[in-house]
């Protein structure tokens, strides 16, 4: 099975790592010749998918499944039009994906389906969280507490030339969950645990059967099933909720391939997203039920003689990476590092039975990194509000 990737960023590291994981060879295609994913793929070619149309489907068509690591409307346009009625699954909704990219379009579908959010401004008062409609992960964000940050907030969102969303600040453990529909039924996969720096960017993923209790797990993956069939889903979504005092408040959809959270998930249960994506996309089933074990799947780097807990923005300047196991003590790992190096970048897995397990695998990897590489501090900083 050869699986072609369009974008080489973050989300196509994560691509090329799922199809390293199911046995899959890895095709990835990016306009920039510095994208980290290259490296880490079976083959690449630096292109434009856009400009040179005719090459890309050449390309594309040599392969079994193809899936788009990127978030270019003019990119995923023309790759979905390309594939149509080529006979080569298109893992990629369209349709979802614009619902999904404007929170202003999703939000609306989620309260006509009743789905728990945030109190919308100016009901929910200070603090609030100001974000773009249009932006994907944490890019144009603000937490605010006054009206003097809500200005501010506001010019960054309209600097991005976007509409703001504003909403209640909802405090508690921001979760995230996978699902993935054939366009009548969709399927909930398992809850992880998205923990995030002092910039609000998501530097660990955690990944364990009791992340939140039971019922509200359940209640969980019925949110996803729902929403999955009801903007008719026909590929890979992920979900992302703050489990509150007062239950779950859903903060957003994204329908296309998460960073992340996919790995995290393959390394506590051995369900591999791509690969169950591939099975629905062609109407089969791994038969896979998966372990209960758990994971943590985090960013680090290595700079002014310190090991920093970071955030995928900072992480997502790797150069040259490469897949490594056993890295420092942990099991698995994507890296620039090399002996002698003072500034490099590492995302590392630790996976175990138990939660203490991986706990344990954690403090094994910080503290060889910090004797073996003698550093002088350890730094993981979180937001201001939490």
């Amino acid at each position: 099975m050869k699986i072609g990737i369009v974008g080489g960023a973050l989300q196509g590291m994560e691509a090329v790592f799922l199809s390293s994981k199911a046995g899959y060879e890895s095709f990835v295609i990016d306009r920039k010749g510095s994208a980290p994913a290259l490296s880490l793929s079976d083959g690449h070619e630096v292109m434009d998918v856009v400009k040179d149309l005719d090459k890309a489907k050449k390309l594309l068509l040599d392969c079994d499944a193809v899936i788009p690591a990127c978030e270019e409307m003019d990119a995923l346009t023309a790759l979905d039009r390309m594939l149509k009625d080529s006979g080569i699954p298109f893992l990629f909704d369209l349709g979802s994906y614009k619902v999904s990219s404007s929170k202003e379009h999703s939000n609306k579908i989620m309260s006509e389906l009743d789905i728990p959010m945030p109190e919308p401004w100016p009901k929910c008062g200070f603090p609030a969280i100001v974000k773009p409609s249009s932006q994907s992960g944490s890019i144009g964000v603000s937490a605010v507490d006054n009206d003097e940050e809500m200005a501010a907030a506001l010019g960054i969102v309209s600097d991005l030339g976007d509409i703001p969303i504003i909403q209640e600040f909802v405090s508690g453990k921001s979760v995230s969950i996978e699902v993935i529909g054939n366009g009548d039924t969709a399927v909930p996969y398992r809850t992880t645990e998205v923990v995030l720096d002092s910039n609000y960017d998501c530097k660990m993923v955690y990944c364990e059967p009791d992340i939140i209790p039971k019922e509200d797990n359940d209640m969980f993956a019925d949110i996803g099933k729902r929403i999955g069939e009801g903007i008719g889903l026909k590929g890979l979504m992920d979900v992302e909720a703050i489990f509150t005092t007062k239950g779950l408040r859903v903060l957003e959809i994204d329908a296309r391939i998460p960073s992340q959270t996919p790995a995290a998930v393959w390394a506590a249960t051995d369900i591999n997203l791509l690969e169950e994506f591939v099975s629905s996309a062609t109407g089969k089933s791994t038969g896979k039920k998966g372990r209960n074990e758990c994971s943590a799947y985090e960013h680090y780097i290595v700079e002014n003689n310190s090991l920093t807990a970071c955030g995928e923005k900072v992480f997502g300047k790797i150069e040259e990476p490469r897949f490594e196991t056993r890295f420092f003590g942990s099991d698995e790992a994507i890296t620039d590092y090399f002996p002698g190096k003072n500034v490099w970048r590492a995302t590392v897995i630790t996976s175990g039975r138990t939660a203490a397990e991986v706990l344990e695998k954690r403090k094994i990897f910080i503290r060889n990194v910090m004797v073996e590489c003698g550093l002088d501090q350890y730094i993981d900083r979180s937001p201001k509000m939490v």
